[in-house]
C-alpha cells in the first residue's frame, strides 16, 4: 500500500464495476484499492491493483459493517472511502452510512431517498415532476393476477420494481428484463417471476423500438453539497442479450448533449442527491425524445468509459471527500470508445454507420477496455483476459444478431 496517501478505497462487490474503480484508483493514485467479494472470482481475485478479500455473507449487515470497520482499524491513519459497486452493497451504505468508523466516508444519499429512487416506480413520478420523459408505464401488482390490459401493444417490456428484493429471490431462472413478444408470453413470465418469491410490484412498460445504438447511459457526480460536478453522457451501440447479461454495455462512444444532461442535472440538485448516480435512456424516434429507464444510486457497472475519457472517477471522490474541493460543473465533451469486448465483436455487431469513427479513435488511442490494463498484467492475468475475450465472441455470436447494412 501507498503510504504517502491521505486516503485508502475500500470496494464492495466482485464484478467488473469494482474492478473499473479500483483501476481509476490505481491509474490516478497508484493505491491498491482493499475489495470484499462472496467468491474468489475474476476479474478481481488475484488482481494486482486489488488486495481483494472472500466474504461468503458479504452483503449481510453484520458482514458489512464488520469488514468496514476493520479496514477503518488497519487503516487508522488514512481516510477510508467506501464505495459500493452494487444496489445491495450501496443499500448497507446508505443504511449505515452514519454508524462508521469516524475515518470512514460513505458518499451516499439516506436510505429513505435511497428506497425512493431505486423504486422505479417512484422514480418515475419523480421523472413526471420534473419534465424527465420516459416510457408508458403501468404498474402491476401480484393481486392482479390476469386481469388487466394494457393501452399499448406488444411487445411488452416487464421488469421489477424493486431490483434488490427481486434478487434477493435467490432464483437463477430470473431475468434481468423479461422482453415479451405476446401477451401469453407475458403472462406466464409475470407467473414465474412471483413463484419465484418476489412479491413487490412489477414495471410493465411500452417498447420503444431501435436497436443498441438508440441507448443512452449518463453518468453523474455530485459533491458533498449536492451540487453536480460531472456528467458524461455515453452513445451506446451494443449491449449483451444473454439472460443474465441483457442490457448490460458492451460498447460506448462518449457523446454530449446539453439540453438533455441538464434537466437531469436539476432533477438530481432538486433531491439533494449526493455521490455517483448513472441513468439508462432511449432515444424514441416516433417522437424525438430521450427517456429514461431507470437511476443507478452508484456509478454504473461500464463506469471505466467516464475513466477512459478522460474523466477520472476516482479522483472526483478525493478531489470532493478527502481534500474538499469545490469543483465547477463539467459535462465530458470528447469523443472516446470504450468496449467490454474483443475489437472483432465491437465491429462485427454495431451499425457500420459508426465503424469510421470507431477506427479513428483506435488510430488516436482513445479506445478503452475496461479489463486491459498495463498496470495489472501478469502472464497468468493475461491469460485469464484472453478466456474471457474467447467466452464473449461466443457469447455474442450465440444472442446477438449481425446489424444490417
Amino acid at each position: 500500500m501507498d503510504q504517502s496517501l491521505s486516503f485508502q478505497p475500500l470496494l464492495f462487490g466482485g464484478d467488473i464495476n469494482v474492478y473499473s474503480v479500483a483501476r481509476a484508483f490505481h491509474q490516478a493514485y497508484g493505491v491498491r484499492s482493499v475489495a470484499f467479494g462472496k467468491y474468489p472470482s475474476f476479474p478481481c481475485h488475484g488482481s494486482a491493483i486489488i488486495d481483494y478479500r472472500v466474504c461468503p455473507d458479504n452483503e449481510s449487515d453484520e458482514a458489512f459493517l464488520r469488514n468496514a470497520r476493520a479496514v477503518a482499524e488497519e487503516f487508522s491513519d488514512k481516510t477510508v472511502l467506501l464505495l459500493g459497486c452494487g444496489d445491495s452493497y450501496v443499500q448497507l451504505a446508505a443504511r449505515h452510512r452514519d454508524h462508521l468508523p469516524e475515518n470512514v466516508i460513505a458518499p451516499y444519499i439516506s436510505e429513505d431517498l435511497l428506497n425512493s429512487l431505486i423504486n422505479k416506480e417512484r422514480f418515475y413520478q419523480l421523472c413526471d415532476e420534473h419534465g424527465v420523459d420516459h416510457p408508458a408505464t403501468f404498474i402491476y401488482d401480484k393481486s392482479m393476477g390476469h386481469d388487466f390490459s394494457l393501452p399499448w401493444g406488444a411487445p411488452y417490456i416487464a421488469k421489477p420494481a424493486d431490483s434488490v428484493a427481486y434478487w434477493a429471490c435467490g432464483d437463477h431462472s430470473l431475468a434481468k428484463v423479461y422482453i415479451c413478444q405476446s401477451w401469453e408470453e407475458l403472462l406466464e413470465s409475470l407467473d414465474h417471476v412471483y413463484a419465484a418469491g418476489y412479491q413487490d410490484h412489477m414495471v410493465l412498460q411500452e417498447f420503444i423500438p431501435g436497436d443498441d445504438s438508440y441507448m443512452r447511459v449518463l453518468t453523474s457526480y455530485s459533491d458533498r453539497n449536492g451540487k453536480v460536478t460531472t456528467m458524461c453522457l455515453g452513445h451506446v451501440l451494443l449491449e449483451e442479450h444473454s439472460p443474465h447479461g441483457i442490457g448490460n454495455h458492451a460498447v460506448i462512444l462518449t457523446d454530449c448533449d446539453e439540453e438533455l444532461e441538464l434537466k437531469f442535472r436539476d432533477l438530481l440538485e432538486s433531491l439533494h442527491f449526493t455521490g455517483f448516480s448513472n441513468f439508462d435512456i432511449k432515444y424514441d424516434r416516433r417522437d424525438g425524445k430521450y427517456k429514461a429507464f431507470e437511476i443507478n444510486c452508484r456509478q454504473g457497472r461500464s463506469n471505466y468509459y467516464v475513466t477512459g475519457s478522460g474523466h477520472n472517477i476516482a479522483k472526483m471522490v478525493v478531489e470532493d471527500r478527502v481534500e474538499h474541493q469545490d469543483l465547477p460543473f463539467q459535462m465530458t465533451h470528447d469523443r472516446s470508445l470504450w468496449r467490454m469486448v474483443p475489437r472483432k465483436v465491437a465491429f462485427k455487431f454495431t451499425p457500420k454507420a459508426y465503424h469510421g469513427e470507431m477506427q479513428e479513435l483506435i488510430r488516436a488511442g482513445k479506445d478503452s477496455h475496461s479489463l486491459v490494463y498495463s498496470g495489472d498484467a501478469s502472464l497468468k492475468r493475461r491469460l485469464r483476459i484472453l478466456k474471457n475475450h474467447i467466452g464473449n465472441i461466443k457469447r455474442f455470436d450465440q444472442y446477438n444478431k449481425v446489424p444490417e447494412g
